[in-house]
């Protein structure tokens, strides 16, 4: 779960050094551009641009007014609530190379290639996920573990790796949405004062939708992947395994550790923590390694030599040393996102937007797009789900709607959607785990677009709003965002 973090609303604002909607936007755009121009023209990594994002948020702060240490107070409210993101991160980069010493990722490599084809693969990549995600509670997990040993599985197959990343992540969302286990799912239903189950229950028939047609997207681009896979891939694969690793039941132990524990409902963290001591248990007892060359990989990373240059490339990890690019990304996002809060200037434009609504449908719709919105300029999940739904609570009790509608389209587009940002934190960590850069996967990940589609046509048609309009909801905008008049928008 995310640490407690209210983030500043409208009427927090101090008037005197409350930003116009004209002038929050000016950032936001900034923002924008430096990424855009960064990564797109100039080819660089995020780190750059964001620091000049950070830079210039900053200097826009100073010019309302905040001084350093309010601006300061900003960024540590983003790191805050980022956080346990970023400890995962750093445990995770850790687990894998363990699970890879070990042989557990070897060993699902070399059983999926005995019982998987090209056709059917991706869209059972996409059912396993979700089905792992949804009794773990955990979408970073499911991709860090599972989706690993999946990308080489695919890779033996002959289907290419952006389009078994966009299955798994498809599935680990899908799964991890509709988990009573989940931090997000959790998140959204306090946040909003729902009900879990309920909260669950409002999400079902849309996530159910969409995944459902995202698997028979990834059927679609299974018939169109396969092909003849070249004589003796798979068992120069499979050659390669056996001959670096001892592929056994044994090698499993740290999976089930780990996922029985989750199961379990033990939160992410220690868990993961849990999968590292066994995945070094297991190095030492199964593959016979030293008790210090074992800790060595859980720091440095797998570099196999077997006899295939394609497991050599495919089982490489970095170890958690390699997470330091992803870490740097992730702190600097969290930063910029977290400074755009303290100076107002997403409190502002939620007001604005507030302020515009006139129906059921187009809150829903709205909801929905500032989720997406959030995301992409605060670089977190927890963010684009806690900031619309304290700040459009009021505005759905005024229309009659349930807490339950709020929280299914913050999460419906908020959640999985992170991961097609390559600043965000689900994106860098996405990439970092699989090898495949996010413009590469987002094309596949069918789920992150399907999932806000299918919430807008649902709030077009007025699908399952059964809201029923106060007299407030239907007073003149100024009167219905706070007590602050609407021309101090201007």
């Amino acid at each position: 779960m995310a640490r407690s973090f209210t983030p500043t609303t409208y009427e927090d604002l101090d008037p005197d050094r409350r930003p116009t909607l004209a002038a929050a936007l000016v950032p936001v755009l900034a923002v924008v551009a430096f990424l855009g121009i960064g990564s797109a023209v100039l080819g660089l990594d995020p780190h750059p641009p964001l620091l000049w994002g950070i830079a210039f948020v900053g200097g826009f702060g100073l010019w309302l007014g905040y001084d350093w240490e309010e601006l300061f107070d900003g960024i540590a409210n983003g790191l805050v609530m980022g956080l346990q993101a970023l400890l995962i991160i750093f445990t995770i980069y850790g687990l894998i190379a363990t699970w890879v010493s070990a042989g557990t990722i070897p060993g699902l490599m070399y059983y999926g290639l005995e019982i998987l084809s090209p056709t059917t693969f991706l869209p059972a990549a996409a059912v396993v996920a979700a089905v792992v995600a949804f009794a773990i509670g955990s979408s970073w997990t499911t991709v860090g573990t599972l989706g690993v040993a999946f990308v080489g599985i695919g890779a033996g197959l002959g289907v290419p790796a952006p389009m078994t990343v966009g299955a798994v992540l498809s599935g680990a969302y899908a799964g991890d949405k509709q988990s009573p286990l989940s931090d997000t799912t959790n998140l959204a239903a306090g946040v909003t004062n729902t009900d879990l189950y309920a909260h669950i229950r409002r999400m079902r028939t849309g996530t159910a939708i969409a995944f459902g047609i995202a698997v028979f997207g990834f059927l679609a681009l299974g018939l169109r992947a396969s092909g003849e896979i070249p004589a003796g891939r798979i068992a120069e694969i499979q050659g390669g395994l056996t001959e670096t690793y001892a592929i056994t039941l044994l090698a499993f132990i740290p999976l089930v550790v780990t996922f029985g524990l989750a199961l379990r409902g033990y939160a992410a963290l220690p868990t993961l923590v849990a999968g590292v001591f066994a995945g070094v248990l297991t190095t030492l007892l199964v593959q016979g390694a030293g008790f210090v060359a074992a800790w060595e990989t859980f720091m440095y990373g797998t570099a196999p030599e077997s006899g295939s240059d394609l497991v050599n490339e495919l089982l490489a990890t970095g170890g958690l040393t390699g997470s330091a690019w992803t870490i740097t990304v992730v702190v600097a996002a969290l930063a910029l996102g977290g400074i755009l809060e303290r100076t107002g200037v997403l409190a502002v434009i939620a007001h604005a937007f507030t302020s515009s609504v006139k129906s059921p449908g187009a809150l829903v719709a709205g909801t929905g797009v500032s989720a997406i919105a959030i995301n992409a300029l605060t670089a977190q999940q927890y963010m684009s789900i806690v900031l619309p739904s304290v700040t459009l609570r009021n505005t759905y009790e005024e229309f009659g709607m349930d807490t339950d509608q709020l929280s299914r389209a913050v999460e419906a587009a908020g959640t999985p959607t992170g991961a097609l940002f390559p600043w965000h934190a689900g994106a860098v960590y996405m990439a970092g785990v699989t090898g495949v850069p996010t413009l590469e996967y987002a094309p596949y990940y069918l789920f992150a677009f399907l999932s806000p589609l299918v919430l807008f046509v649902m709030a077009a048609t007025g699908y399952s709003l059964n809201a029923t309009p106060t007299d407030a909801a239907v007073a003149p905008a100024s009167t219905t965002a706070g007590d602050a008049p609407a021309t101090d928008d201007d």
